[in-house]
């Protein structure tokens, strides 16, 4: 029986939810999948800066796997980011070809250039299934993982202490949400020079375009599904030259996400990396005393990161490849 694609309507995410779970929980069972109402909230609140189209494979009259296209609308127009995932009980029976080949006809007709996607190395036939669909390596990355509470916190109260003796004349802001009205223009300054600071591989990326007004967008669609994030910015002057931001999921306190960390090139050499890291670390704790774990992706070249993430105490877990297409 051929496979059916078929536009996700309001009576199916319930079958869209089971699979991406499902899915989620047999690559990457150490990390929590988030609730129904997560999902739900991502329904109704859509990221900023986004199109979605969402779609369902149908085999045997079931549903069996499920695409979504992200579009960035503001700038890489000519990128398409794919989510697909197929049920783990019917894998290998031509539902990830079938939705991969739908996805190539959508990038087609919305002029989209390049398709990416990622996959988990705890999944080997991930890679097989994106080289055999012709995708190519772009960007490794490495997922590191640091257990709470710390083995060893006088070591990394000693480790701040330290980092500290390096930058005179620097001081600490730190917020919840949105930034300080005073703040939040050097935040999407260094939110934008992102894709210039860090590598990125093969990928065909251009610089995102941030500003304030996106930068407060992004925070109110995190309130707005559920989600909290803490920021620490190291302050010279008047001006925020370092910033790193963790986010979690609120129904989700035992674990969050380290996301961003950025150090202006003027004001590198003062280990203000490590220092907003440490001291994000210290303001979240005291915000979510649940929390066991915190995830972090980084480029597995990045090895100066890397290294400020081995000296907190993450230990490396896992191995995922980004992968390119172009159309």
């Amino acid at each position: 029986m051929p496979i059916a694609i078929e536009p996700v309507t309001d009576g199916f995410h319930d079958e869209v939810y089971r699979i991406c779970r499902a899915a989620w929980e047999a690559d990457v069972p150490d990390i929590p999948y988030g609730s129904r109402a997560a999902y739900d909230a991502l329904l109704r609140h859509p990221r900023p800066g986004q199109d979605f189209e969402r779609y369902l494979a149908v085999l045997d009259g079931a549903p069996a796997g499920f695409l979504r296209i992200r579009l960035p609308t503001q700038d890489n127009l000519r990128t398409a980011h794919l989510d697909l995932l197929t049920d783990p009980g019917r894998r290998r029976r031509g539902v990830g070809r079938a939705l991969f080949e739908y996805a190539v006809a959508r990038a087609h007709a919305l002029g989209r250039t390049y398709l990416r996607s990622e996959t988990t190395d705890n999944r080997p036939d991930g890679r097989a299934f994106a080289t055999a669909m012709g995708a190519a390596a772009g960007l490794a990355d490495t997922r590191s993982r640091l257990d709470l509470p710390p083995a060893d916190q006088g070591r990394l109260d000693a480790l701040l202490a330290e980092a500290w003796t390096h930058a005179d004349g620097y001081r600490l802001a730190q917020w919840t949400g949105v930034p300080p009205a005073e703040l939040i223009d050097d935040v999407a300054y260094l939110d934008g020079r992102l894709v210039l600071d860090a590598p990125m591989g093969d990928l065909a990326v251009e610089q995102e375009k941030t500003d304030a007004a996106t930068i407060r967008a992004i925070e109110e669609f995190l309130v707005a599904i559920g989600r909290t994030s803490i920021h620490t910015g190291a302050v010279h002057g008047d001006r925020v030259v370092a910033w790193t931001t963790v986010t979690g999921d609120n129904d989700s306190p035992g674990q969050a996400w380290q996301q961003i960390t950025i150090v202006d090139p003027e004001h590198r050499g003062h280990r203000l990396g490590l220092i907003v890291k440490l001291e994000n670390l210290r303001y979240l704790r005291g915000r979510r005393p649940e929390l066991r774990a915190i995830d972090t992706f980084n480029a597995t070249a990045n090895e100066h990161m890397l290294a400020i993430n081995d000296a907190m105490g993450f230990r490396r877990v896992d191995h995922w490849m980004q992968w390119q297409l172009t159309v």
